[in-house]
């Protein structure tokens, strides 16, 4: 299957799931960041959007071990950039219908949570094909470390996912049947 396919029948699937209390274990991912022993506690990560993983307590869980927690804005030209917020901040939502940081202060976070379609046992992913994280994880990773860590349902894994050069390989993936 091409990616478009895969992303047709992916989402489907992900609309006609019942996620409820199948979010992802938060110890999961400290386990990461442990391994890698961040200095910097800057978290990038997303408003929950079109059935994805509910990250919300995640970042609550964040904030008590005080780290600070940043969105994406869109820009022109189809780029992003990550915003300072926090879990009791507002937001408004762009012309694509997600919720958006109201703040101006840029942020550069060292740890990314990436929403994905689908992924393979390879760490690629599939978007939902604008390529937004692909450009703004090129554009970052040449000035700075940055470990991306894509979250989903078991049910995203797919055999394979065909990359182009565009692409960007994730460094972890969490799903919620880790244990």
């Amino acid at each position: 299957m091409n990616k478009s396919e895969i992303r047709k029948k992916i989402l489907k699937k992900r609309k006609n799931y019942d996620s409820n209390n199948l979010g992802i274990d938060f110890k999961n991912i400290l386990k990461i960041l442990n391994k890698i022993k961040s200095i910097k506690k800057v978290v990038g990560g997303y408003y929950p959007y079109n059935h994805e993983i509910d990250v919300m307590e995640i970042f609550k869980k964040f904030e008590k071990l005080n780290y600070e927690i940043s969105l994406p804005k869109i820009k022109k030209k189809s780029e992003m950039d990550f915003y300072s917020w926090s879990t009791k901040d507002p937001l408004y939502i762009n012309k694509y219908g997600i919720p958006e940081p109201i703040t101006d202060k840029v942020t550069y976070p060292n740890i990314l949570l990436v929403p994905l379609v689908a992924f393979d046992k390879h760490f690629n992913r599939i978007g939902y094909g604008g390529g937004f994280y692909d450009r703004y994880i090129r554009k970052i990773k040449k000035n700075k470390d940055i470990i991306t860590i894509g979250l989903a349902y078991s049910f995203q894994k797919v055999k394979e996912i065909q990359t182009n050069k565009y692409d960007i390989k994730l460094d972890f993936i969490v799903t919620n049947k880790q244990r």
